[in-house]
């Protein structure tokens, strides 16, 4: 079984928000990385929440905010979220991981001290088990 840190894509190589910006600036980063949520942190690294595509758009339409130029007043914390994406250790078993990200797009994997060091995507778990198998039935009919 395969250590989880096997399928990180580390902090440096995704786009987050912290818990400080604007939902504006949320809206520009997400719509430039292409994401359909992004994690948010507090300005020390700590992993704080997840925002989605859903949360901001609920979010613009409950407070009537019909303008970038208005989403500039309002605080990413300010918007509510439906779903709370739950962190793994890095040291935790795939079970766990397994767990959190049936329902969740990616799972954020923080270190010993609570700092986010980056998220394991549903993607990745997925392929990796499906050329797994693909491997174990190409050595089934070779034997």
């Amino acid at each position: 079984m395969k250590n989880i840190l096997f399928f990180l894509t580390p902090k440096s190589e995704i786009a987050y928000i912290y818990e400080n910006e604007t939902l504006r600036q949320a809206l520009e980063k997400m719509e430039h990385r292409k994401y359909s949520c992004i994690p948010i942190l507090s300005l020390d690294g700590r992993y704080v929440a997840t925002i989605s595509e859903g949360d901001l758009l609920w979010g613009m339409k409950n407070l009537g905010i019909q303008s970038m130029k208005q989403a500039e007043d309002y605080p990413i914390m300010s918007i509510p979220r439906r779903q709370n994406y739950r962190t793994v250790r890095a040291n935790s078993n795939m079970e766990d991981l397994i767990e959190r990200a049936i329902n969740q797009n990616y799972v954020p994997v923080a270190d010993d001290q609570n700092s986010f060091i980056g998220i394991i995507t549903r993607k990745n778990i997925i392929q990796y088990y499906a050329k797994c198998h693909m491997e174990e039935t190409e050595k089934n009919k070779n034997e």
